[in-house]
């Protein structure tokens, strides 16, 4: 029930946020992850994506092709869908990179866990931004058996992103155009570090200001290079 309104706010989110240096590409993920645009500058063709997500239940979906391999067991694989992304198409962009999640947080049948999904994104310098939009009533009354939103929050503050939830179309379309403005009004800090060793460890990192009364957004840190 929730597809238009996701089809609907997507597609004025690339409209606004997308020049002619910038591009997207589009997925879906349930029991498959589906690449069903790969990395375009076209509005046109990205819309044409969205037109084409369906709910996909195990009974087989079509791929638009590109680098995901058919992984058709469990339920929404989430942790998957983020590995994918980070891995197989945007490791190898170059630029400010961030990975948006339209859903409701909850992984089922993934075959990487949340940490390694975290890992990849985090290899590929890539920023997540989540929001949480999803049918309450689909988990029963009061929402006991949900617990999606705290996964989301671990995958986009380790990242340098955030999370935003959304109950309309209303408060979806609002996210997306907060996303848009913190997209255009980023920092890039560089610094040496002291440690020089080329070995591929995870750095923890922390952003502070002098002045007090702010809160900083950045990642939780970055990973050597290696070799």
């Amino acid at each position: 029930r929730l597809i238009p309104d996701e089809r609907q706010a997507a597609e004025e989110f690339l409209r606004q946020v997308l020049t002619p240096q910038d591009a997207a590409f589009l997925i879906s993920f349930d029991v498959t992850v589906d690449l069903l645009q790969d990395v375009t500058g076209s509005v046109d063709f990205l819309r044409a994506a969205l037109e084409r997500i369906r709910v996909n239940s195990g009974g087989g979906a079509g791929s638009a092709g590109g680098p995901f391999p058919q992984i058709q067991s469990g339920g929404t694989h989430l942790y998957d869908a983020v590995y994918l992304a980070s891995d197989e198409v945007l490791r190898n962009e170059a630029g400010r990179k961030a990975l948006i999640l339209i859903t409701d947080g909850q992984d089922h049948g993934s075959r990487v866990s949340r940490e390694a999904a975290i890992e990849t994104a985090q290899r590929a310098d890539v920023i997540l931004y989540s929001i949480l939009f999803f049918d309450r009533g689909f988990y029963g009354w009061g929402g006991a058996a949900y617990r999606g939103d705290s996964e989301l929050r671990k995958m986009s503050e380790e990242t340098g992103g955030r999370v935003f939830e959304a109950r309309s179309g209303r408060e979806l379309n609002a996210a997306f155009e907060q996303i848009s403005s913190e997209l255009r009004s980023q920092y890039s800090l560089g610094y040496s570090p002291t440690n020089a060793a080329r070995d591929g460890g995870y750095r923890r990192i922390e952003v502070r200001t002098k002045q007090g009364g702010y809160r900083v957004q950045a990642r939780k840190g970055y990973y050597a290079p290696k070799g």
